[in-house]
């Protein structure tokens, strides 16, 4: 299992800075209990991904896999879940061989021509995700490969995976009036908690990852955190310590910061995860995506001496898979012979731990998430960890960690602009809005 060191969050490591463990008295103690009340939280699904049956995925990543290319259309969780998943297990896999897997997340068109410019798609299987079905920019890049294929004869029934509602949306009805091959994202599931869905899981598949571990590492985690005692459960106490360092303590920015090159995108998808989640009604934390040992280049100096409003989340690598030692070589100039008979894996892991330690000698509070390795059960242990943690920190502040409001009025307003029925009035509010005279541009 992977372990929690909350140690440098404590008074014990840094004294009036940290938190006392009478603190935690004034956590509530039901957001374990209120987080599992479907009525009250209908999009809490997620905590039954781990049991779920993946046969309908797994068939569908067999048809997927006789294709040379696999095109994902998707944005948001719908991309950064799978790219985090297959980043994490299999680097570099676009150089492996088969299935190379390309990911479409904006609305950039150069970067689709690129695409389309790289990709046969003769031979190529799309795989469009949208849970709603009207998400704008995947359903823009849809509509182009729509007419690609239509254009060089090839059948959408054949090239095309569609991802979305099992029973609802736009996408729901172009799949049943076309016949089109679909998988379900199951109902109660949001988009940045459906990594371990068909969202995830389809990709995941194809090019081979084994999904079954990654579901079975986070069904042991889910197991370890339904312990009501706030003590005895990880996510409980990780959500607590984060809520209270930023109520008692003003830490209202979370670094995530993973000393594994192949979990840099695990950062990023946890930062969508955090902030879309805990951002609104004038609360939350700001995430912070990092990776080590590069960011103590760039960043590292800002978290020792800069103001005093970041817990910096350090997720540590026991076993790389593999390491490399450093050969005795220049061992006549000073300064670099101390580095002979040492290896790769010993020097991040000891940078690593000298980032821990220089941070709490200063009074900067941080956690160490343990990873026995990088693999698949391990990574499904930290998708389902970071949800628990996310939902609970969540309800510990008072806010619905499963909507996003503030999201809406962007989208209303570019709809208006596109012509979509209904949204006139927002076309009007944005011509007014690109009209005032008095923006300061130089």
């Amino acid at each position: 299992m992977i372990k929690i060191d909350f140690s440098n969050l404590m008074q014990e490591s840094l004294g009036s800075y940290g938190l006392a463990r009478n603190d935690f008295d004034s956590v509530s103690a039901t957001a374990l209990s209120e987080l599992q009340q479907t009525e009250r939280y209908p999009e809490n699904a997620f905590l039954g991904l781990p049991d779920a049956d993946t046969a309908a995925i797994k068939d569908t990543a067999r048809y997927a896999g006789e294709f040379d290319n696999f095109l994902l259309l998707g944005i948001g969780g719908s991309a950064l879940g799978p790219r985090s998943i297959l980043d994490a297990i299999y680097p570099f896999h676009n150089l492996r061989g088969k299935n190379k897997v390309l990911m479409y997340d904006n609305v950039d068109p150069m970067t689709l021509k690129s695409i389309l410019d790289i990709v046969d798609l003769k031979n190529t299987v799309i795989n469009v995700i949208t849970k709603s079905g009207s998400t704008a920019e995947t359903i823009a890049s849809f509509m182009i490969l729509w007419q690609r294929l239509k254009d060089l004869s090839l059948d959408p029934k054949k090239h095309l995976i569609i991802t979305t509602d099992p029973s609802k949306g736009h996408m729901r009805s172009i799949v049943n009036d076309h016949g089109l091959r679909s998988l379900p994202v199951p109902q109660g599931v949001g988009g940045r908690y459906s990594v371990l869905s068909s969202v995830g899981l389809l990709p995941a598949k194809t090019v081979g990852v084994d999904i079954d571990e990654m579901l079975r590492g986070a069904a042991d985690i889910h197991k370890s955190c339904l312990n009501a005692d706030l003590w005895k459960n990880p996510a409980y106490l990780t959500a607590s310590g984060l809520f209270l360092m930023q109520r008692l303590k003003n830490r209202d920015i979370t670094v995530m910061i993973p000393y594994a090159d192949r979990l840099k995108s695990f950062s990023e998808w946890f930062c969508q995860l955090w902030g879309e989640s805990l951002g609104k009604e004038g609360k939350g934390l700001s995430p912070y995506p990092s990776t080590g040992t590069t960011d103590q280049h760039s960043q590292l100096q800002l978290w020792m001496e800069g103001p005093l409003d970041k817990v910096v989340i350090f997720l540590a690598v026991e076993d790389y898979g593999t390491d490399i030692e450093i050969p005795a070589v220049f061992q006549d100039i000073e300064g670099l012979g101390y580095l002979a008979g040492h290896s790769l894996a010993e020097l991040i892991k000891i940078e690593q731990e000298a980032s821990e330690i220089a941070l709490t000698k200063n009074s900067r509070p941080n956690i160490t998430v343990r990873v026995p390795a990088v693999n698949a059960y391990y990574l499904g242990q930290l998708f389902h960890f970071f949800e628990l943690v996310t939902a609970l920190t969540g309800i510990l502040l008072g806010i619905n960690p499963f909507n996003q409001p503030g999201v809406e009025e962007g989208k209303n307003l570019t709809y208006g602009m596109m012509g979509k029925k209904g949204y006139e009035e927002k076309k009007q509010e944005f011509l007014k809005y690109r009209s005032q005279k008095n923006r300061l541009v130089l």
